[in-house]
């Protein structure tokens, strides 16, 4: 099968083509990555000889459809996805998110391609911490920020394609990576490189807010499985029954890394800051037999601040640069 990747640099795309590559070597694999700040070709160094990439954005519609039109299905990352950022910048997210979505829609609609669209759980909004209740497909949108907003309209877009148009697509919303290659902007990366540096923990606010956590692997095997087994049409949500605070999260890594737990700051909350995701994949599951391999976080974590470790060429050029934004915006 000749897949095509959009973001296929970026942390969970490049994991992706990882993981692809080692499960399904029959693929044939092409990558088109914008490389923006987020974007690292060396993410793809260790299976450089065995894929295809293309430097290009997806607002370039002649590229998009020179590209589409020689792939059997496009796996869909591409896409701005730090809310702190869009609420500093909003429009490459509009034009990553929307517009970007728009030309692989007119694509694919063109050459009869089949599609997955990859999203997130941001676009439902939040729960309350109290809530028993956990999103699943029909939960309705109600986005908190620019990302989760134009990443809501890119769903929505794609429905839209498919109902109007009768492309063959699948989406899904999956809940909050972690893993390799991911920006030290992130939570966990800039906490573990902080702390490898003798920096506390930020938290922001009183860290009640809730994640539903998934490695990354997990999340790309799932992509896999959707594309090989989802039913057209279909969205599906992606979690592993991760929920865990901010605060949670700290704890865990300051004992990971030998750090009395009382060893991080409290900074300025982030506007809008979502009280918690959680979801409910029981869909996937019971559709497809998809599972996730990491069930403790704890293990997932400790490969993961073991990978920053042995990695510190990978990250130590963004951090400077991060952090001194996270100063700019007082968190």
């Amino acid at each position: 099968m000749r897949a095509l990747i959009t973001g296929g640099a970026g942390f969970i795309g490049a994991n992706f083509v990882h993981r692809a590559r080692a499960t399904r070597p029959d693929w044939q694999i092409t990558v088109v990555d914008a490389l923006t700040y987020a974007g690292n070709v060396d993410n793809l160094a260790p299976v450089a000889d065995d894929i295809t990439f293309v430097h290009g954005n997806l607002a370039d519609a002649d590229l998009v459809d020179s590209l589409v039109a020689d792939a059997d299905v496009v796996v869909h990352f591409a896409a701005e996805s730090h809310n702190d950022n869009s609420l500093d910048d909003p429009w490459p997210f509009v034009e990553s998110n929307l517009i970007g979505t728009f030309r692989v829609l007119e694509a694919v609609r063109r050459h009869g391609v089949r599609l997955h669209h990859i999203s997130t759980d941001e676009v439902y909004g939040d729960l309350a911490l109290d809530d028993p209740e956990r999103f699943t497909e029909s939960t309705p949108v109600n986005p908190s920020s620019p990302y989760s907003s134009t990443k809501a309209g890119a769903d929505l877009l794609v429905r839209a394609w498919v109902r109007s148009f009768g492309i063959e697509a699948t989406l899904s919303n999956c809940s909050n990576n972690y893993g390799p290659y991911q920006h030290v902007e992130k939570l966990i990366p800039r906490q573990i490189t902080g702390i490898i540096d003798g920096v506390k923990p930020k938290l922001y606010g009183t860290g009640e807010n809730v994640r539903d956590w998934i490695h990354v692997d997990d999340h790309n095997d799932a992509v896999i499985t959707i594309v090989e087994r989802g039913r057209p049409g279909e969205t599906y949500l992606i979690g592993a029954d991760g929920e865990r605070s901010n605060r949670e999260i700290i704890a865990l890594l300051l004992d990971l890394m030998d750090k009395p737990a009382d060893w991080f700051e409290h900074v300025n909350d982030r506007p809008g800051h979502d009280l918690r995701y959680a979801i409910d994949s029981s869909k996937l599951r019971t559709e497809t037999g998809w599972e996730p391999r990491y069930h403790d976080i704890r293990a997932g974590l400790a490969a993961t601040i073991a990978w920053y470790r042995e990695h510190e060429d990978w990250w130590r050029a963004a951090k400077g640069d991060t952090e001194a934004r996270y100063a700019r915006l007082g968190r």
